[in-house]
């Protein structure tokens, strides 16, 4: 059996009002993904080796290591997002897809792959967090701005 055909992906999809062009720097500029998602390093250079940082809790160190695996500006960006240790370990991928829409929007599309069948905990907490930054925290940035 592969490792594909037991891995689990979560993938989840918003329909914004925003144009892509201010989706793509929601998502690509570090101080602007920080007011959404987390304090981070991000360059959006395929390559480039980057953390997203938050106050630790008594179950994680508060740290995701990440690197940049592709990068098509205004549509695309895929990096890997590693965090934890032992039973809350995570090794997976983050891709985002931006598509224009009719209205002058964007759908925007988020896929994690790579959870491990028997991490349940973290791939439903990582539904939930993605749907709370995404859906309220970066609809809230992007109104604002």
């Amino acid at each position: 059996m592969s490792v594909e055909s037991v891995n689990k992906s979560l993938s989840l999809t918003w329909d914004l009002r925003h144009a892509p062009e201010k989706v793509w720097r929601a998502l690509t500029q570090p101080d602007l993904l920080a007011r959404w998602l987390m304090a981070n390093d991000l360059r959006p250079q395929v390559g480039h080796t980057f953390t997203f940082r938050q106050e630790p809790t008594p179950w994680w160190d508060g740290i995701v290591r990440c690197e940049v695996l592709e990068i098509e500006s205004h549509r695309r960006i895929r990096y890997t997002w590693r965090s934890g240790s032992g039973a809350t370990e995570l090794d997976t991928v983050v891709t985002w897809t931006l598509t224009p829409t009719a209205s002058g929007g964007t759908r925007l599309e988020l896929e994690q792959s790579g959870f491990l069948p028997g991490n349940a905990h973290a791939y439903d907490g990582a539904s939930k967090g993605w749907e709370r930054m995404v859906g309220e925290a970066l609809v809230g940035l992007l109104d604002a701005s």
